[in-house]
């Protein structure tokens, strides 16, 4: 569902609805990331390019 989600995405900020998803913009070694949050545990990272995303991940942040 999330990956729909970010597939469908025409611009960056549809990805703020719902806001469970808590877009972020990353800092540090991944400054050119987003992520969106999949549940407490796992996160969907992705580069927001031209209106679509690009090197997408599903990252344990724990």
């Amino acid at each position: 569902r999330k990956l729909r989600m970010i597939n469908n995405a025409q611009e960056i900020n549809d990805l703020r609805v719902p806001p469970a998803n808590r877009l972020e913009k990353l800092k540090g070694n991944l400054s050119e990331y987003y992520s969106i949050r999949i549940n407490n545990q796992w996160r969907i990272i992705f580069v927001w390019n031209h209106n679509h995303a690009y090197k997408i991940k599903i990252v344990d942040y724990h």
